[in-house]
């Protein structure tokens, strides 16, 4: 498995991948458990609407005890584990990741038509960035520019607050960094551990890895989410 994903074709100058495609399948399926839920709506609930109430619930009543502003937040908090999620288990689908694509660079073996959208770290950069952005964005609509600004600036008992709002500043890059190499790392890793275990041993060997992946896959989705939604409460807050 190479740390690049592979390109399928291009549209013009613009490379289609195979975590483009799979994430494309992703919304696709996302649309559909959406649209399944809308026309299953009743007041005894099937096994569609069991299922994302109990995620809704869980992350709404998780985003109360934090926040105060939990309308704003879990849409969002929500959103990220439900996209990260079905990434990570569709790519856990025994012969995922074998379907071949060929093209006329791509060799007699071809390339894999699909890969896990979230072992590619332009996926995973760009949740980082949507989050943090939000994080901001949402700071300066309910504390004011002022109140932003001092997050910081500060000539508070000076100089020890600017050297706090410095860290603050700094901290923010880091969480870009942290929110994106944590999810690349782990789904790329698992990835390159169960091609590698799969090539050797065809049965019996890979499963507990599968077993591993699978619980690695729902942890990861759960700590992007509830880091977001850490980070959201804490910038949302005036003090």
């Amino acid at each position: 498995m190479t740390l690049a994903p592979s390109i399928l074709f291009n549209i013009g100058s613009f490379p289609v991948t195979n975590t483009l495609v799979t994430t494309l399948v992703v919304d696709v399926i996302i649309i559909a458990i959406v649209l399944a839920f809308r026309a299953s709506l009743a007041l005894n609930p099937n096994g569609v609407q069991n299922f994302l109430e109990m995620v809704y619930e869980y992350f709404y009543d998780a985003t109360k005890e934090v926040s105060s502003k939990v309308e704003i937040i879990y849409p969002w908090v929500t959103t990220f584990f439900l996209f990260i999620v079905i990434s990570n288990l569709l790519g856990q689908f025994p012969g995922f990741e074998s379907i071949r694509f060929f093209s006329a660079g791509s060799g007699e073996e071809g390339v894999p038509l699909f890969r896990t959208a979230t072992s590619d770290l332009n996926v995973t950069l760009a949740f980082a960035v949507i989050s943090i952005f939000m994080c901001h964005y949402y700071s300066i609509k309910h504390t004011g520019i002022k109140g932003y600004i001092g997050r910081f600036i500060s000539f508070k008992m000076f100089p020890i607050f600017m050297f706090v709002g410095l860290l603050e500043f700094i901290g923010e890059f880091t969480k870009v960094i942290s929110l994106s190499c944590r999810l690349f790392g782990n789904l790329f890793a698992g990835e390159t551990v169960m091609g590698t275990v799969s090539s050797m041993f065809a049965f019996g060997l890979p499963l507990p890895f599968m077993c591993l992946e699978l619980m690695v896959a729902v942890i990861q989705a759960i700590v992007f989410a509830m880091l977001t939604m850490a980070f959201m409460s804490i910038m949302i807050q005036k003090h």
